[in-house]
């Protein structure tokens, strides 16, 4: 049989050098491209599914069942001790008269207590042309003890200020009128919006002519959403002034707003 190769034929030499190297470059081709696809596949996850997102609103007007305030006693002597004893006396009886009106004693409780000492500077008398500095001596100490006072009957929450006042506390201050329960609160608003999110998704699927699928992810953003409470300031009693006005004060309460925002994101079918 006649040899199909001639290695003396420069023809077929070309020939099949050319279908080597073709063969060659589709190998490479090949496996470039299966590179490119693994390598376009690092660090993503999986494809991403059909989906679409929809956001609820939750909202709930409330009107606060809780008002706290803050009083401050403010006494000063010759030692620490002596400020500490004119201090207490009159704290102490601020307390005794707060509970016997019917504040709870867990709703009494020391937010700040502070002993400063209080300085004079004295000059020297001069004797010659080189005066001496003045230096500053210790010529007494004040204490400043600050009270927060939760009164859970809202309605009495005037008689309390009118009360401590005529006791001549050195001022009054930080009422705010707040929600209790606050966390009850937040649940039944989250689950208003819940239920608003999912009738949105109920009538975007029938107008999308699709089916939504199961829930693939959930966000809730109460960033500003929770009640900025009603503050005020009442500094109109006090102040060491004898005789203070002991004529309970209207507080007009209003009401708290609570509002949060979800998003759920379904998978389409």
């Amino acid at each position: 049989m006649e040899n199909m190769f001639d290695p003396n034929d420069k023809k077929q030499i070309v020939k099949y050098a050319m279908i080597l190297a073709i063969v060659l470059a589709v190998f490479i081709g090949v496996k470039t491209i299966n590179a490119l696809k693994e390598y376009s596949y690092i660090g993503k996850d999986v494809p991403a599914m059909n989906t679409v997102s929809v956001v609820g609103k939750g909202e709930i007007s409330v009107k606060p069942d809780v008002a706290s305030f803050v009083y401050s006693v403010i006494e000063e002597g010759k030692t620490a001790g002596e400020a500490q004893d004119k201090a207490t006396k009159k704290s102490n009886a601020v307390i005794e008269a707060l509970k016997n009106a019917g504040v709870a004693e867990k709703d009494i409780k020391t937010a700040s207590y502070n002993i400063y000492p209080k300085y004079e500077y004295v000059t020297v008398s001069c004797t010659t042309y080189s005066c001496p500095p003045s230096k500053s001596v210790i010529s007494g100490y004040e204490v400043n003890q600050s009270v927060e006072v939760k009164v859970r009957n809202i309605e009495k929450a005037g008689d309390m200020l009118a009360l401590v006042g005529g006791l001549n506390v050195s001022n009054v201050s930080s009422l705010s009128f707040v929600v209790d329960d606050m966390d009850a609160l937040k649940a039944e608003v989250r689950k208003r919006a819940i239920i608003d999110a999912k009738e949105k998704a109920k009538v975007l699927s029938k107008e999308l002519g699709v089916k939504f699928d199961t829930i693939i992810s959930f966000y809730e953003n109460n960033g500003d959403g929770y009640p900025i409470t009603a503050e005020r300031t009442y500094d109109s009693y006090g102040m060491g002034a004898v005789g203070a006005v002991k004529v309970s004060p209207e507080l007009p309460v209003g009401e708290n707003k609570l509002t949060t925002q979800v998003t759920i994101t379904y998978s389409i079918k």
